[in-house]
């Protein structure tokens, strides 16, 4: 066995592994669109309402209580992982400015997504309960 064949064959097994039936999918994301109904234990205030969208594959944006944002995410089986993110920078009432913050520290920690029809939980580190979104765009 060639040195590359000895590499190959543990990889190729380990791709065609995700593709066997009863293996795990990836939770499908891209166009689809999300609004925050639970953070993580609280309830979100009204007409502050938070969002989360997947435009397209590796980009994620949204909308943090007050101000817009954007950025990247990786998405293996139902492990995610946002990566760095931009936004607006508007001035906001305390309280919502408050939610925002916990929204966008949740977001950062994120691990793992679960998709029940249209409601979507997605588990953070350091939260006890996972955050809630309603399916607002397939």
């Amino acid at each position: 066995m060639s040195r590359l064949s000895w590499f190959a064959a543990p990889v190729l097994l380990a791709l065609t592994a995700c593709a066997l039936p009863g293996a795990p999918s990836a939770v499908p994301l891209v166009g689809s669109e999300w609004r925050l109904e639970d953070l993580g234990g609280r309830g979100v205030i009204n007409g502050a309402q938070a969002t989360l969208t997947f435009p397209e594959a590796g980009r994620v944006a949204g909308n943090s209580s007050c101000n817009r944002f954007f950025g990247s995410y990786t998405l293996m089986q139902d492990r995610i992982a946002l990566g760095q993110l931009g936004g607006t920078r508007m001035a906001c009432a305390p309280v919502v400015d408050e939610q925002e913050g916990r929204y966008l520290d949740a977001l950062g920690k994120a691990q793992r997504l679960e998709v029940r029809g249209t409601t979507m939980l997605m588990h953070v580190q350091g939260l006890e309960k996972p955050l809630r979104f309603v399916r607002t765009k397939p």
